[in-house]
């Protein structure tokens, strides 16, 4: 399944905060269009049907059957540079004592 960094548990937190938005709201990794190897992500307000929903510390990750087998054995980051702009990423395997979260 899925792994989610501290860091990406706070950007997704963050994301999807809004008091506006239901209380499921989260991340949803979807395929690319047009059969591209490009993934998608976009706030949701809930998962779809079929679809792996992961959870870590309130952050929610609402994947795409496909993409939850390719990302399976995946670990999701984010990082927010100085102007704002958030960047994921996704590394090999799940963090661990082997794994390194440093930013």
């Amino acid at each position: 399944m899925l792994t989610l960094t501290s860091g990406a548990v706070q950007v997704i937190r963050t994301v999807t905060a809004n008091p506006e938005m239901p209380p499921e709201t989260g991340i949803r990794i979807e395929s690319g269009i047009d059969g591209s190897d490009a993934l998608r992500l976009s706030v949701a307000p809930a998962p779809e049907a079929g679809d792996q929903v992961v959870e870590t510390e309130g952050a929610r990750v609402y994947l795409e059957p496909d993409v939850a087998q390719l990302l399976d054995d995946k670990t999701l980051d984010a990082q927010v540079d100085q102007q704002g702009d958030v960047a994921f990423t996704i590394a090999e395997g799940p963090e661990g004592p082997g794994g390194s979260a440093a930013g």
